[in-house]
């Protein structure tokens, strides 16, 4: 994976992120991460998933614990 194509994942995951932490109401985690599900394709999920496992620094606390919702043994225990 490029570090350019990361970066460019971050960065739309921060956007992501900063949108639903604006929110008053609602799980805001949640909620970004059912964005992230719905409008994200597989691969794109499954590279920032990966990124995340590895460490994941540059994310807000939101996009951060969306994605982290996103990893598969979290997925299964939903």
């Amino acid at each position: 994976m490029s570090h350019s194509s990361i970066d460019t994942l971050v960065k739309m995951a921060n956007q992501i992120g900063q949108f639903f932490s604006a929110q008053r109401s609602g799980d805001q985690i949640a909620d970004a991460a059912d964005h992230l599900k719905r409008f994200w394709p597989s691969r794109m999920r499954a590279r920032i998933v990966d990124y995340v496992a590895r460490g994941g620094s540059g994310l807000n606390a939101t996009a951060l614990g969306a994605v982290k919702r996103l990893s598969p043994q979290n997925a299964a225990a939903e």
